[in-house]
């Protein structure tokens, strides 16, 4: 059967709205999902029990993919400031753990990251 658990009321900026969301992760301590709201320049956690709006726990960031580690640390790749970040959930700013020195070839910069993945070592 089909169940909508985030957004379906059309596209748009309200909580209970996405505009291409990218990415969807499963947060089995707090019983809730994360979705990289990527047209809204946000990641947005919804309750797996009540998925009427959303709350907005990361703003302003081009997001494209996420993770989530064991210790709950969120991960996530800025495509516009070509960085991956980690952030505890009601954090000011991320963490910088790849990238962030400008879009290019050396192993200090990223171009564009999308889809992320932290195993259980949290590398």
């Amino acid at each position: 059967y089909d169940e909508t658990l985030a957004g379906g009321n059309g596209k748009g900026k309200q909580m209970n709205q996405l505009i291409y969301p990218k990415d969807v992760i499963i947060d089995r301590e707090n019983d809730s999902f994360i979705i990289s709201d990527y047209g809204n320049k946000r990641i947005m956690k919804w309750s797996r029990q009540n998925s009427g709006n959303g709350q907005i726990i990361i703003s302003n960031i081009n997001c494209y993919g996420l993770a989530i580690d064991k210790y709950g640390f969120i991960y996530v790749s800025d495509c516009e400031k070509h960085a991956i970040r980690k952030w505890k959930i009601g954090d000011q700013n991320g963490k910088l753990v790849a990238g962030g020195n400008g879009k290019g070839p050396n192993l200090n910069q990223l171009n564009h990251p999308s889809f992320i993945f932290v195993d259980n070592d949290c590398s």
